[in-house]
């Protein structure tokens, strides 16, 4: 009989904590997407009344001048992504691959290592970093070395998405391809990779989305320019550094136009996060 109720105790018990567990989630759930709606919700109160057609295709003007656009910001910003991406996905993938395939290589302790130390490190020092490596012996900013900022930034993303995915991919898959008489490396190039597809777009997009709003990095490598620039070789600008540049600025119009670029940023964003995860469901 003691027995019996002990065990009803403790069920009640274990019923009462799993309750309440499962309400702290909920809370915390509700409590982030509040939070989200909120910096949403206010960034498209502030800014939805500047965006318009001429917003897109016109050069920011000076204070009290109409019709000023952020077409220079949305170049500069898609030229540095590009670029990033072209230098870190290659690398990115090369090196997942080769983490994911040969685990107890020696080289591969130490990659795993230094991915880790990479991802710990401050953007402003990849920014930094840009301008010793790139800026100082170019002896101009440019998009190049905001790119080398960025592709920094991104490349352990990548790296470890491609990780993660190729190790995913089946053993008997590989196995398949080399009973077969394929070599291991045209196995990982034709069998591997193609299987391991959506895990590698999934984490190029997560790099692209999380370098897409940087902008300490930038200050030191592409500077911003006011101009419509479209050498990789000049000064750029960006949307990051324009909304810090008008957001900071004593002007209530560039103020507005600030906030009209933080609503499409978070627009691009979202529309990455939103292909991202189609992209892992296909």
């Amino acid at each position: 009989m003691h027995s019996s109720l002990g065990t009803d105790a403790k069920l009640s018990r274990r019923v009462l904590q799993d309750r309440l567990f499962k309400l702290i989630l909920v809370g915390v759930a509700l409590g982030v997407v509040l939070l989200l709606t909120t910096i949403i919700g206010f960034v498209i109160q502030q800014g939805i009344s500047v965006i318009n057609w001429s917003f897109f295709t016109h050069l920011p003007q000076p204070p009290g001048a109409s019709h000023s656009g952020i077409l220079n910001a949305i170049l500069g910003t898609l030229m540095l992504t590009v670029l990033a991406s072209l230098i870190s996905i290659p690398v990115g993938i090369w090196c997942g691959v080769a983490m994911a395939e040969h685990p107890l290589h020696p080289l591969v302790k130490w990659a795993q290592v230094s991915v880790d130390g990479i991802q710990s490190i401050p953007s402003i020092l990849f920014g930094i970093m840009a301008y010793l490596w790139v800026v100082v012996p170019m002896g101009q900013f440019s998009a190049v070395s905001g790119a080398v900022a960025l592709s920094m930034i991104m490349l352990p993303i990548v790296i470890r998405a491609v990780e993660e995915a190729v190790r995913r991919v089946p053993t008997t898959m590989r196995e398949a391809s080399l009973a077969l008489g394929v070599s291991p490396f045209r196995t990982t190039i034709k069998v591997v990779i193609p299987c391991a597809l959506n895990g590698i777009l999934t984490g190029s997009l997560l790099g692209v989305s999380r370098i897409s709003g940087e902008t300490a990095p930038l200050l030191f490598t592409a500077f911003g320019s006011p101009f419509l620039v479209i050498s990789i070789f000049q000064p750029v600008q960006s949307m990051p550094i324009l909304i810090y540049n008008y957001a900071t600025s004593p002007y209530a119009d560039w103020q507005q136009i600030g906030w009209g670029a933080s609503l499409v940023l978070i627009l691009f964003c979202f529309v990455l996060s939103v292909g991202t995860r189609w992209v892992f469901k296909r």
